[in-house]
């Protein structure tokens, strides 16, 4: 399956940002978290079949939407879904480095039980140290915070890299260039 990013660097068709993406996005920085959860879960669950690539990342937001909404329970059940297709898809350093900021977050909002749910769904799906991945190089351009095209946030340690200074959107795939 070609990749949006990937197509728009070769010049070929791109599809346009799903409006409900943004408008998802749009009710996290204005703080209606409910609503975002929902919009999140709606957009992962038609992404399972059609993108599986994003449907993780989109679990894992209406999973902190759930959480700042006041929800953690169903949080939880989110981010579980997250981690469990990431694992499926064999995106085992996505899994570990998404996994360990989920749970770093809900230990800081004093989350401990939840944190320890998450981290046991991490440690279930894990695989084996020896066949880990190679780790992303350390030395990347610098990002912007938010993706231009559906104002995601950006954050160099989870994204794809296309190439030095290009990183694609976990959300939209869309390239998002390095900040000169």
């Amino acid at each position: 399956m070609f990749r949006r990013a990937r197509r728009l660097l070769r010049g070929g068709p791109v599809p346009a940002v799903p409006p409900a993406l943004r408008n998802a996005h749009r009710l996290m920085e204005t703080g209606k978290y409910a609503e975002a959860s929902l919009a999140f879960y709606d957009l992962a669950q038609k992404a399972e079949d059609r993108f599986p690539e994003r449907a993780p990342v989109l679990y894992a937001e209406a999973g902190r939407a759930a959480v700042l909404s006041g929800d953690a329970k169903k949080g939880v059940v989110h981010f579980r879904s997250a981690l469990t297709l990431l694992s499926t898809q064999q995106r085992y350093r996505r899994l570990q480095n998404l996994g360990e900021r989920i749970v770093a977050e809900l230990r800081e909002r004093g989350l401990n039980a939840e944190a320890d749910e998450v981290a046991s769904v991490l440690r279930n799906n894990t695989q084996a140290p020896a066949a880990k991945e190679a780790a992303a190089p350390q030395k990347r351009a610098v990002l912007p915070t938010h993706c231009p095209s559906c104002g995601a946030a950006v954050r160099p340690d989870e994204v794809d890299w296309l190439d030095d200074v290009t990183a694609e959107c976990d959300y939209c795939g869309s390239p998002v260039r390095a900040e000169s």
